[in-house]
């Protein structure tokens, strides 16, 4: 609203990439709303000087180039812990016991909402383990 301030630690915490960020920030002070980055320490109002904006897209732009970096670097490190062996994967939710007792009273009509909360699982996890095939291995029909 008119009047409000949103306070944001650093550009890329708001937005992903340059276009949203530009985005987000001309629409929220559009509606009167005031825009504050800590980290880069500037504050948008909409009544910004014309290097108000260039620092905006030069400083939002810095920002996505280091996360592309970031997320660059992630993939890169996942990809050697997988050719070293170390990089498994999530655990399954369920013991194979647990999932085959989970299909069978899914199959026998209980609700999976109430299974989902006894196994402690989400229901998509429920779902997940009553597809034909599963990551936590293979299902029965």
């Amino acid at each position: 609203r008119d009047g409000d301030t949103v306070i944001v630690h650093s550009m890329d915490r708001l937005a992903r990439n340059l276009d949203d960020l530009r985005r987000l920030v001309r629409t929220l002070t559009g509606k009167g709303v005031r825009v504050e980055f800590v980290k880069e320490q500037l504050t948008f109002t909409g009544e910004d000087s014309p290097m108000a904006t260039l620092l905006l897209s030069v400083m939002g732009a810095f920002a996505e180039f280091e996360r592309a970096l970031i997320l660059e670097r992630q993939r890169e490190g996942i990809a050697a812990a997988k050719q070293r062996g170390v990089y498994t994967g999530r655990k399954p939710a369920l013991t194979t016991e647990q999932a085959d007792q989970l299909r069978q009273r899914a199959a026998a009509g209980e609700r999976k909402s109430a299974l989902a909360a006894e196994y402690g699982i989400s229901r998509e996890t429920v779902y997940a383990y009553l597809r034909p095939t599963t990551a936590a291995g293979a299902s029965t029909a």
